[in-house]
């Protein structure tokens, strides 16, 4: 599959894929259940979810596809970017636990 950014430029599909799958499989897998246990109904609760994941791939096409720069990887040190993962793991660490402590509310 060669995916090509807004400049026509080929770019590599592979994060592009990791995180749209991922995002597809978080969201289905504990938006319904999550959705449900706050008494959601089961079709509104799978098509929240479903959203969600659309959304999820669109956002991931936007970032890692279309405004995708492929000299961008030797511009920014390999620190940096280390730093920038440490830090959306802690994001994600921390909205997975306000989505719990709601449930608890």
């Amino acid at each position: 599959m060669e995916l090509r950014n807004s400049d026509g430029s080929p770019i590599d599909p592979v994060p592009f894929l990791v995180v749209a799958l991922l995002g597809i499989c978080v969201a289905m897998a504990w938006g319904p259940l999550y959705l449900l246990s706050h008494g959601l109904g089961e079709p509104l609760a799978i098509g929240v979810s479903g959203v969600v994941a659309l959304g999820t791939v669109v956002v991931a096409f936007h970032r890692f596809v279309w405004t995708e720069n492929p000299d961008r990887r030797e511009e920014v040190p390999v620190g940096d970017r280390f730093r920038t993962l440490l830090y959306a793991i802690a994001a994600g660490v921390l909205v997975l636990m306000a989505l719990l402590a709601l449930l608890y509310v």
